[in-house]
């Protein structure tokens, strides 16, 4: 993997692990385009390490008080964690997604469509009803259905949760700060069952060490500038670009098979 090869993957983590645009859909395409082949789930590790890093230290306040008694918010993020796990266990006995979707790119096309039409729905839906309802059971159930929705490449896990939660009439500050700190486990667990692979199957192989780390540190910084934009952006539910940028990628991918 070259430098250049390395930045580019890890700025498309950063930013699109957060925004409603799908980094692992993102992340096939990039694979492809770029022929990369080698050591995959590796770099993949490490770039979720990367983002996870940055939204520990926006979230860290919220993240300390999931372990403050009452202890309700733990409980939430616990539940909403259960349907994207099980769903995500069962999908990977079942299918390799990545060699799926990396074969068959109209599926991209497809789950890319999907997510845009999630974010404009959650944008005209936002604006015709009031979003005040507080975090609950019911709401972080929905919410986590919502995530586990996101398992598939192309289908954006934050859109997913951000819809659910705008289904769910959650407030809407209350809606983008539990979507993030919803990303803790789930990205923790992809760290803890890629490196599993990793270890397995000797996928480490030769590292190239610097592009790694630069690719790394890229994410850290696109996940932060991410995080902070999108915390506003939920506030507004204001989706429309995201939208019309994935319609214009689905059609794109579509187009790319076909020829």
């Amino acid at each position: 993997m070259e430098i250049w090869q390395a930045i580019v993957l890890g700025a498309v983590q950063g930013f699109a692990e957060f925004l409603p645009i799908s980094s692992s859909g993102h992340l096939i395409l990039l694979q492809r385009w770029f022929g990369i082949e080698d050591n995959v789930i590796f770099y993949s590790v490490m770039l979720h390490i990367g983002t996870l890093i940055p939204v520990i230290v926006v979230l860290w306040k919220q993240i300390i008080d999931c372990f403050r008694r009452p202890l309700n918010k733990l409980w939430y993020l616990v539940l909403a964690t259960i349907p994207a796990g099980v769903i995500g266990i069962v999908v990977s006995k079942l299918f390799d997604l990545d060699t799926l979707f990396l074969q068959n790119s109209y599926l991209l096309s497809i789950t890319f469509m999907f997510t845009a039409v999630e974010m404009f729905f959650s944008t005209i839906y936002s604006k015709r009803h009031v979003m005040l309802n507080s975090l609950n059971t019911k709401n972080a159930f929905i919410m986590g259905c919502g995530q586990a929705v996101g398992v598939l490449p192309g289908i954006s896990r934050s859109g997913s949760t951000i819809t659910a939660g705008t289904i769910a009439r959650l407030d809407k500050t209350e809606n983008a700060n539990f979507t993030f700190l919803m990303s803790v486990p789930i990205i923790l667990a992809a760290v803890v069952l890629e490196g599993y692979d990793c270890i397995k199957t000797g996928a480490i192989g030769n590292i190239n060490f610097v592009p790694l780390l630069l690719g790394v540190l890229t994410a850290m910084v696109c996940g932060y500038v991410a995080i902070t934009f999108m915390l506003k952006i939920i506030k507004k539910a204001n989706y429309k670009w995201f939208s019309l940028y994935l319609v214009l990628l689905s059609i794109g991918t579509l187009i790319e098979y076909l020829v």
